[in-house]
């Protein structure tokens, strides 16, 4: 009975999150109302509340589903027992283009992340979440940094975090634009062709004779 109960309750939190995804999507989410989310979900506002302590708690929630196996791959650039950072840099943010062209509910997520959000009032939470989640992906990249450097896998005329932050710049800006006409360029394509240049160029050189 109490796995019953348990299951049903997960049921009820996948069913507001999936709701709260496409009324977001549809509507932008300063427009849409938690009391809007339980009508389309088929539950009560208390069960909202029983499951999320506001909306921005639910848009995090909602982001987390999807980027959080990304965010994992990402924050494993600093492993020790990599042999090459760079490469599994490379792999993991061509996983996320990936992700983003090719499987509808990232896309989908990221397009409201991106376009339909405003981080103002109650929604200030949200803000917040994106930036520590920034801030600990680019910590995550810019140790593995330090490591090719040591291992003379990476050039040291660029800092360890300037690089760091143009990797991440790089993808982010990749998507956005993407966001604004998936027509207007393949993600996959173009985002391999600038992110092979961009770490061809952290390469260390030989040295001058």
């Amino acid at each position: 009975m109490v796995r019953r109960t348990k299951l049903e309750a997960e049921a009820t939190r996948t069913r507001i999150l999936d709701t709260a995804e496409l009324l977001f999507e549809r509507e932008g989410v300063a427009r849409t109302s938690l009391h809007e989310i339980a009508q389309a979900a088929g539950v009560t506002r208390g069960a909202i509340y029983w499951h999320f302590k506001d909306k921005a708690d639910l848009f995090n929630a909602m982001m987390k589903r999807v980027t959080l196996p990304l965010e994992e791959g990402v924050h494993r650039s600093d492993d020790p027992d990599l042999a090459d950072p760079l490469v599994y840099m490379r792999e993991r943010f061509m996983d996320a283009l990936r992700k983003t062209a090719g499987d509808p509910q990232t896309r989908r997520v990221f397009e409201i992340a991106t376009h339909k959000v405003e981080y103002v009032g109650e929604l200030t939470a949200v803000r917040d979440r994106h930036l520590a989640v920034r801030n600990e992906c680019l910590a995550h990249v810019e140790r593995g940094m330090r490591r090719a450097r040591r291992r003379g896998l990476a050039t040291r005329r660029l800092p360890a975090r300037s690089a760091a932050l143009g990797l991440h710049a790089l993808i982010d800006g990749l998507i956005q634009n993407w966001m604004l006409d998936p027509q207007a360029f393949d993600l996959l394509k173009v985002g391999r062709q600038v992110l092979d240049a961009y770490l061809a160029g952290l390469e260390p050189t030989a040295p001058a004779r």
